[in-house]
């Protein structure tokens, strides 16, 4: 009977889907009392595009994992949902006037018929999309919750802002350790009772979770929104190409920079890769030295610096500002004013991720103005210079050339003197580190110190003589949460007297409005700026018409929307439950039994963006007493990248004629893309197709081999629509199954590996398949016997049995996929028909090739799905050798070789050696001098 793969994955996605046999039982439902085992992946933004087949790698891992623990008994949740707010969807409806809302639903259909036609085992009843206002209505409680809320560093954990506002009226906010605006006053209990209303509200904006402050941003005047540094590449908006500038915008913040350190302790228990623990470690920024205050000649400001090496104050030559700090307008002399200006101008253009990364480049100005060293007294000029960025420390830094090689570069280049105050060092080497023994200064308290005395010394003398403090500081900023689109989570707030309230929670979803357009007003304001609809009534406790507006009962409503990771913070938990989604983000009866993600697959580019805004949610929830985990994430699992393998064809440069690849040419050429489909797995393009692919070529003329055909040249890049080198799940699983495709992408390489995608490479698989096939059939009849199984059968199960057990929880997928295949041709060599064998190899094989598995579970006359039966234990019995392969030898030369059982006596031995018709062979009828046996080893027989 012939493996019709289509009929057969047609029929058990129809039976998974109709039985719900992936659904995950709720803990009252949970009767067997089996343990719970949360697999997740990064859920996807659906994009009009649909998935290619690099998209679908992390998600087979994972399933195959999720099938595996269905297998060795566990109530197993893995879930999917959209990521479906974010800017593409708002770019393609500002270009087509169609609403986000619109297309999302069609991109989530596609995606949907996609990943079920590859026979994940998700349990779609807990779906969520961030864009449904019945899940977007948590994520703005959970805004509020951050409005309402403090962080105690004593404490270390956020505390309800009523706690906060008590100590006020108690002792005011002296000698409090809380996480605060660097600006924030200092008042009495009896001043805090004198203050407005207003007053009070806005030093309580001061210390909240979420805040509004002004904020150096990266702003895409083209988009009309501000963007995350990691939607920039090379100064330039990934979504677009787009400009990018800073600027300074009133926005929501996040201060996730109070957990910095909790952040940083956290990574310690988590079974995570090295390197993206280490993309976060660094990200977070930990340093510890000390913050010195130097003033301004000639204003009554300060310059405050951070410094980890305070031991090199004496060596301070010049300090930088970043361009865009406080002071460089209020200090810089008029005769500099124009060469400032032009180069905070220029600067804007350059996101902070270029500036950091540019090492190589030189650039500042000098602002006219000097300070004060806080020690010495000298003179010490003030520069403004792009390396120094406002986010991170102060946005300023004493420059100490002959201690770093930036500061050394910018004093060299602008020939600022630099003193020498190192023991047997050369500036122009800037070679100051650790293997410094010695610190050699015009200070007698840290001559000849060794470095970390000579720290510790300068810290002491810094904070006693007023002129700065111990610090610990963190390069982790707070995240800017406010973004200038349409297409995301509208915030739940109004507006009174110009400062923020938070719409009751009995109040939420508050939903996007209808608008016009897609774009910022006429006078900037974000899109929901041009919502008719989009006031707040106090009385009503509902959104009425603008026109109602009388800021007595009916206030401004906030317009600008969440960024995307908001929803994509928390999602995790929300999958938990099912039953009281209305109610509650998740019930704590879902939340004790479901704990966190145990295992979580997905990209490592989200290394430090959203793992760590969803480890500080989920930090801060625990906090307030809504989670019990401070983890949302165990273990994670970096799935690689399946690149594409791109076609090229040769086109002259004089002559605009096209060269097959093996062709010698005359002229220069260019290489231009071809569409991989129209390329055959012998390199040949479809010249006919090519040239409806590139119209612009229809008239072209193609030089093609002595054979006729015209061959392409193939190079491995990334997989992208630009580079016409995507290939279709789609199309893999018409022609070759969803199995096959299952089984070559883990088949390709180590799932954390990236690795080109090669077509011609299913045949492997697909052969297997059928092999596996024909294993349990003979001509078009199903044959499976009661038979005994033969011991060479066994083993050869079992050895495969105990590989994959040993590489599922390794996340070893392609070495599971060889041993298969091994076992496999080995049972057809053995012609092997026994249930005794063949029913454990199929349900092995389940979490790899399902659909295969499920039908020929039910020909082998059983009930339901194969997805829950006992995987298959190895039983070493059957590994160990019980036979032993003996040379045999004749006068010291082996002659042929004989495998015998260990257990047998010399004499044994001795007897079927010499019964053996090819020892008669070689004996020729003489009678041998001496048998020499060594059990288990050799047997010689001498002449």
């Amino acid at each position: 009977m012939a493996y019709n793969f289509k009929d057969i994955e047609a029929k058990w996605q129809k039976f998974w889907a109709e039985n719900k046999t992936f659904k995950a039982k709720q803990p009252s439902e949970n009767q067997e009392n089996k343990n719970p085992f949360y697999v997740l992946d990064m859920f996807p933004y659906p994009s009009g595009a649909g998935l290619h087949v690099g998209h679908p790698l992390g998600y087979i891992g994972s399933d195959i994992y999720a099938r595996y623990k269905r297998h060795k008994g566990y109530n197993v949740l893995h879930p999917q949902g959209y990521d479906s707010f974010g800017l593409p969807a708002e770019q393609y409806a500002i270009q087509t006037g169609q609403h986000p809302a619109k297309t999302t639903t069609a991109n989530i259909k596609r995606y949907r018929e996609q990943l079920d036609r590859i026979g994940f085992s998700f349990d779609w009843d807990r779906q969520v999309r961030t864009s449904d206002p019945k899940y977007y209505r948590w994520t703005q409680w959970i805004f509020i919750q951050l409005f309402e809320s403090y962080y105690d560093f004593d404490d270390q954990r956020a505390q309800p802002i009523e706690k906060l506002i008590n100590r006020f009226e108690q002792n005011g906010n002296s000698d409090l350790n809380v996480a605060c605006d660097e600006d924030t006053p200092e008042f009495t209990a009896e001043q805090w009772q004198e203050f407005t209303n207003q007053r009070q509200e806005e030093i309580l904006l001061q210390y909240r979770l979420t805040y509004l402050a002004e904020t150096e941003v990266n702003w895409c005047p083209a988009l009309g929104t501000v963007l995350a540094n990691d939607e920039i590449v090379n100064g330039l908006s990934e979504r677009g190409g787009h400009a990018v500038e800073r600027k300074k915008m009133n926005q929501w913040s996040m201060r996730i920079s109070a957990y910095a350190e909790r952040l940083l302790q956290g990574l310690e228990n988590l079974d995570w890769s090295e390197s993206i623990k280490e993309s976060q470690r660094n990200w977070i920024g930990k340093s510890v030295g000390s913050q010195v205050k130097f003033a301004v000649k000639n204003h009554n400001d300060f310059i405050e610096v951070f410094t980890t090496r305070p031991d090199t104050i004496f060596g301070v030559s010049f300090m930088t500002l970043a361009p865009e700090h406080d002071l460089v307008k209020k200090i810089t002399t008029p005769e500099q004013k124009e060469a400032v200006d032009a180069y905070i101008k220029e600067t804007a253009k350059r996101s902070e991720r270029d500036r950091l990364a540019d090492v190589k480049s030189i650039s500042g100005v000098f602002t006219g103005a000097y300070a004060e060293h806080p020690l010495t007294h000298q003179p010490i000029p003030i520069w403004i210079g792009d390396y120094v960025l406002a986010s991170y420390g102060t946005g300023a830094v004493m420059a100490v050339p002959c201690g770093d090689q930036r500061d050394y570069d910018f004093a060299h280049h602008f020939n600022i003197p630099v003193p020498n105050i190192f023991k047997d060092t050369d500036i122009s080497e800037a070679a100051f580190g650790e293997k410094d023994d010695t610190l050699i200064t015009n200070s007698e308290f840290l001559n000849d110190l060794p470095i970390k005395q000579a720290i510790a010394k300068a810290i002491e003398v810094i904070e006693d003589q007023g002129i700065g403090k111990a610090k610990t500081n963190y390069r982790l900023r707070d995240a800017v949460f406010s973004r200038q689109r349409y297409w995301g989570e509208p915030f739940p707030v109004y507006y009174v007297n110009g400062l923020p309230q938070m719409i009751e929670d009995q109040h939420l979803p508050l939903e996007l409005p209808e608008v016009d357009e897609y774009l910022p007003t006429e006078d900037g304001e974000p899109p929901l700026g041009r919502a008719q609809t989009w006031a707040w009534d106090t009385n009503e406790s509902k959104v009425v018409d603008n026109n109602k507006i009388d800021h007595k009962t009916v206030f401004s409503l906030e317009l600008n929307t969440m960024p995307g990771w908001a929803g994509s913070s928390w999602y995790m938990f929300r999958y938990m439950e099912t039953e009281k989604r209305n109610e509650v983000f998740a019930s704590q009866d879902a939340l004790d039994y479901w704990q966190n993600v145990n295992l979580y697959v997905g990209g490592s580019e989200h290394a430090t963006g959203h793992l760590l805004y969803s480890r500080f949610w989920t930090k801060f929830l625990k906090d307030r007493g809504f989670l019990k985990v401070d983890e949302p994430f165990q273990r994670m699992i970096n799935q690689g990248m399946i690149l594409g393998e791109s076609a090229f064809v040769k086109r002259g440069n004089d002559t605009g004629k096209f060269y097959s690849e093996g062709l010698e040419i005359a002229e220069d050429y260019q290489r231009i893309h071809a569409d991989v489909n129209l390329v055959n797995t012998s390199n040949e393009l479809d010249i006919e197709g090519f040239k409806k692919f590139r119209p612009e070529f229809k008239d072209a003329e193609f030089i093609t081999e002595d054979d006729g055909s015209f061959k392409v040249s193939r190079e491995v890049e990334k997989m992208s629509k630009s580079k016409y080198n995507v290939i279709n799940p789609d199309d893999v699983c018409d022609e070759y199954g969803a199995d096959a495709l299952r089984l070559f992408e883990m088949f390709l390489g180590p799932i954390d590996q990236a690795k080109p995608w090669n077509t011609a490479g299913l045949s492997g698989v697909v052969g297997f398949l059928k092999k596996l096939w024909k294993l349990y059939h003979q001509g078009d009849k199903f044959v499976v016997t009661d038979d005994k199984a033969d011991k060479k059968a066994l083993k050869a199960l079992h050895q495969t049995i105990k590989k994959v057990n040993m590489d599922i929880e390794d996340f070893s997928f392609n070495t599971s996929v060889s041993s298969f295949m091994i076992c496999v041709n080995e049972l057809n060599q053995l012609k092997c028909t026994s249930r005794e064998i063949l029913e454990p190899l199929c349900v092995l094989v389940a979490p790899f090739a399902p659909h295969i598995a499920e039908e020929l579970w039910e020909r082998l006359g059983h009930e339901g799905s194969v997805s829950s039966v006992p995987y298959p234990e190895h039983n070493e019995k059957y590994l160990k050798e019980d036979t032993k392969t003996y040379p045999i030898s004749f006068n010291g030369k082996m002659r042929f070789t004989l495998d015998l059982d260990l257990n047998l006596s010399k004499d044994e031995i001795e007897e079927i050696v010499m019964q053996d018709e090819r020892t008669q062979k070689q004996l020729d009828g003489r009678e041998p001098k001496k048998v020499i046996v060594v059990p288990g080893k050799i047997v010689n027989i001498v002449g």
